[in-house]
């Protein structure tokens, strides 16, 4: 029998005063990929960032478990460790740090061993290769300079790399062109393990054409209000968001 890997309960969230998250319940079983979409402003981004541990946000009420346990207490980097990931919708550019360090350093944080530097450079080729990056990236300060695109594909490229538990994409897919977003969502599904579990929240569903989805989650003000199978999502490019709260 599958395992809840996350369990979210009446979830409710604001920022400097504001309500974001209004009662938001979730539950993803090990394996299971779970989609979000909704309309801008609708908490979607919110979600995947208090699940993160964002300190911005706070929880008002509510309750929220990663493999039985309550982590809403715990820091940012403390759940990475525990296999939580997050590919930011705008990542961060970091001066001084060198793509390969940082992985590096996150792999041996995750496993708490020593990174063994031969296989790992090995498998970073490999793993560039087939996200076709310039392998002299992993020599440049992590998404300095990089472009939109290459910076999402640094992204994926530390998913790959770190084989977390849960893995969040936060519009991953967004800014990319046709053949950047068929790229990465190849090397999603190939490098995915049985079990891990997915969310991913988007608006360009082509990032989702390699991968079985197993629940769609409308999200709006604050609250899932529907939630179905893969057919939800045409539902929502034939007919938009506002049909799914009627």
């Amino acid at each position: 029998m599958q395992k809840n890997i996350l369990e979210i309960k009446d979830l409710q969230v604001e920022i400097e005063g504001k309500n974001i998250l209004r009662g938001l319940d979730l539950s993803i079983k090990e394996g299971e990929i779970h989609v979000i979409m909704g309309p801008n402003g609708a908490g979607k981004s919110t979600l995947a960032n208090v699940i993160m541990g964002d300190p911005r946000y706070e929880i008002t009420e509510g309750s929220l478990f990663y493999q039985g346990e309550d982590i809403k207490d715990d820091r940012t980097d403390e759940r990475a460790r525990k296999g939580i990931f997050l590919s930011f919708q705008a990542p961060e550019e970091i001066q001084g740090v060198s793509l390969e360090n940082f992985i590096k350093a996150a792999k041996g944080a995750v496993s708490k061993e020593p990174v063994k530097l031969f296989p790992f450079k090995e498998e970073l080729k490999e793993k560039m290769e087939s996200l076709k990056m310039d392998p002299s990236y992993a020599k440049r300060y992590l998404n300095v300079g990089f472009s939109g695109g290459e910076k999402k594909k640094s992204e994926i490229l530390q998913m790959m790399m770190l084989q977390p538990k849960l893995i969040m994409l936060d519009e991953t897919d967004s800014g990319l062109d046709v053949d950047a977003v068929k790229l990465i969502s190849e090397n999603i599904a190939r490098s995915r393990q049985e079990h891990q579990s997915m969310l991913i929240i988007t608006h360009v569903t082509k990032i989702l054409q390699k991968l079985d989805v197993d629940y769609v989650h409308v999200l709006s003000e604050g609250k899932i209000i529907r939630t179905g199978d893969a057919s939800i999502i045409e539902e929502i490019s034939n007919d938009g968001f506002m049909a799914m709260s009627r």
